[in-house]
């Protein structure tokens, strides 16, 4: 199969880069189970072809704080650093938009979603995340070439 290639040398080189998860956030995902629909924030996938454009699907998701995390959270922004709490709640806030997206593409029977976005927000205490992006349906090009589209002159 054709694709990009990373020489031995540069893997080497990129080996120990791997981001931080500080441990009070571990346990929380930067990936939502998708069951089987591919999402991905680029126009178009290579390797596979687009039969059908399924229209916009979107997943919104608002959270409220409780008044004494809130009351936390003013005390610490004081100190300056990370609040945490607030951080955790916007991974959760994330997932569940991306969970609903991908079940909005499902129900209209796409397999994928592409040009996934995301928005925030805070709706005077409430967090806001919409993931937003195009329902399609696809299928895998057998013939063993992918070339990206923004790479063909």
């Amino acid at each position: 199969m054709g694709g990009f290639k990373t020489s031995n040398k540069d893997k080497e080189a990129h080996k120990d880069e791997v981001a931080h998860v500080p441990p009070q956030i571990s346990d929380l995902h930067c990936f939502t189970e998708t069951g089987g629909i591919i999402t991905s924030t680029m126009n178009d996938l290579p390797g596979y072809r687009i039969t059908k454009v399924l229209g916009t699907v979107y997943g919104i998701t608002v959270r409220s704080r409780n008044i004494a995390a809130g009351f936390t959270m003013v005390m610490k922004s004081m100190a300056g650093g990370e609040l945490r709490w607030f951080t955790s709640m916007l991974y959760n806030c994330r997932n569940d938009s991306v969970s609903r997206l991908v079940d909005e593409a499902r129900s209209r029977g796409g397999n994928a979603v592409i040009a996934m976005r995301f928005d925030s927000g805070d709706l005077g205490g409430f967090a806001q995340t919409a993931a937003y992006g195009t329902a399609v349906v696809v299928e895998k090009i057998e013939d063993g070439t992918v070339t990206a589209t923004q790479l063909h002159v």
